[in-house]
């Protein structure tokens, strides 16, 4: 197979492919005796009928139709793999009544969009700002906030005391649907109940506003209009009646040494924590590092691309990372719904930001492209097969053969080279140390995108979904482990003792466990 290439206007290519004359013969001489084993031809046994009598049956150009036809679909997409060309559109074949001929070499012309190659304003080494490695005393003091915030007990607020944004208070719900049936899933007694949260519909907690104790209130909400973790699965208007049982007050402890033994767990005290928080962050740290360090490279070289990633290009990875996003949620047990609900989106704000997450996926391979097209970053055949041997399969060449007549192998080949250029990228960029109050690149500039976005239509940033176990968790007697986390050391050792567990030795979340598997 000989390959030629001629550039056109844009990202379009020419390419022309011939064989030669030898490789028709053959193909049509293999296609003969397909053809003769797999009909029956009266007066011949299987495989034995000759060509004659095949094309006085089938047709006379029954055969040369066949391997024309195979010789386009099979080497079009290993001409390109050749020419190291990937395909971004549908191909147009030129002059497709052409067939082969016996005897003759044969040629096809094929006219494709193929990925763009741009240019980067710079290749120098990248700068990037990335958090320190070490915790800081901000950190470990935001950490313990966040532990003190898990520790709230609640108070009764004063009866005059109205219901504001974010606020607690123990409500009697009671729900129906638009046939007036119950909706049980909906409905309670003494729910404790947290407004802001999402758990609800915006619209729900905003009706809940200036209420206090003792005051009630019907209305109709539009469940599936809004999302709210208990709007999944809900449809239609909703009938709330709502009474206000109590207004609460979350009353956070006081960080001592007392506290930090006998409630947290922390012989050493006050100092013990901290020292295990700045511990935990310095984890944390190390394993999301390399993650961090990526995203600002892919941010910094994105920056430096000159030109506009196609939309066809664009949509292409959209689908990617769609398949990828419902494949993993199907795998966790997650319904889309639920997905929305939880992170706090409609579908409409879903699409965009999977939109904008295909554009700046595809516009970093173009400047990874580039990089490594200015870095003469080469990928050997030797390489590609120890990619195979690496990836598990149980017949490597089989598997590297199949992605070879496939034409596959572009593709992969673009994969490895960008894979290279960014740990090049990585290897050599200069790294600052972000200063308190500044923001990631790639953040900054997330942030800057949604800014417009009505606060609704946004992730949510708090812990929706462990509010309201929290919450029903102090208005329950049955231990769980949320509960249990609140209580004291020496609480928990005599709730364990009357269960009849040995609590000698055990730490805290030791006695926690050792509860829950009693119960």
């Amino acid at each position: 197979m000989e390959t030629k290439v001629q550039a056109l206007d844009g990202n379009q290519k020419k390419l022309t492919i011939t064989i030669d004359a030898k490789e028709v013969d053959a193909r049509i001489k293999k296609q003969y005796k397909d053809f003769a084993y797999k009909y029956n031809f009266p007066g011949f046994r299987k495989g034995k009928a000759p060509r004659p009598v095949i094309d006085n049956v089938l047709g006379k150009e029954a055969v040369v139709a066949t391997v024309t036809d195979d010789v386009l679909n099979s080497l079009y997409p290993q001409a390109m793999d050749a020419e190291d060309l990937i395909a971004i559109s549908q191909p147009k074949f030129e002059d497709a009544e052409a067939m082969v001929e016996a005897g003759k070499p044969f040629s096809f012309t094929v006219t494709v969009e193929t990925r763009p190659e741009f240019e980067l304003s710079s290749y120098d080494q990248i700068s990037v700002k990335l958090p320190s490695e070490e915790a800081t005393d901000a950190e470990i003091d935001d950490q313990i906030e966040e532990l003190r915030n898990y520790y709230y007990t609640f108070e009764d607020a004063a009866a005059n005391t109205k219901l504001k944004e974010e606020s607690f208070a123990e409500l009697a719900i009671s729900a129906k649907d638009e046939e007036g049936n119950a909706i049980e899933s909906l409905e309670s007694e003494s729910r404790l109940y947290q407004l802001g949260q999402g758990l609800f519909p915006a619209s729900f907690d905003a009706e809940l506003v200036g209420m206090k104790k003792g005051d009630s209130k019907s209305f109709e909400i539009d469940m599936a209009a809004e999302p709210s973790m208990m709007a999944a699965g809900t449809k239609g208007k909703v009938a709330f009646e709502v009474t206000v049982n109590q207004v609460k007050k979350r009353i956070l402890p006081e960080i001592t040494d007392e506290w930090a033994r006998e409630t947290a767990g922390f012989e050493g005290g006050v100092e013990e924590l901290r020292n295990r928080v700045a511990d935990s962050i310095k984890d944390q740290k190390s394993q999301m590092m390399p993650r961090l360090r990526e995203n600002e490279a892919l941010y910094a070289i994105q920056e430096r691309l000159q030109g506009e990633a196609p939309a066809s290009l664009c949509e292409q990875e959209e689908q990617n990372l769609l398949q990828n996003f419902f494949m993993q949620i199907q795998q966790s047990g997650m319904t889309f719904d639920a997905y929305l609900a939880q992170m706090g989106m409609t579908p409409d704000t879903f699409k965009d930001d999977l939109k904008r997450q295909a554009k700046d996926v595809t516009e970093q391979d173009l400047a990874l492209d580039a990089w490594a097209r200015n870095a003469k970053i080469e990928i050997t055949d030797e390489e590609i097969t120890a990619e195979f041997e690496k990836a598990g399969s149980d017949d490597a060449a089989a598997l590297e053969r199949e992605w070879r007549e496939a034409g596959r192998i572009a593709s992969l080949r673009a994969g490895m080279r960008r894979s290279r250029a960014l740990d090049a990228i990585i290897e050599g960029m200069k790294v600052e140390e972000l200063k308190p109050g500044e923001k990631l690149n790639s953040v900054a500039a997330e942030e800057a995108e949604k800014k417009a976005a009505p606060k609704a239509e946004k992730k949510a940033e708090k812990k929706a979904a462990a509010e309201e176990p929290k919450a029903e968790a102090a208005a329950s007697d049955k231990p769980n482990k949320t509960a249990l986390n609140k209580m004291k050391v020496a609480e928990l050792k005599e709730m364990a003792e009357g269960m009849g567990i040995d609590v000698k030795g055990l730490k805290k979340a030791e006695l926690v466990d050792a509860i829950l598997a009693a119960e």
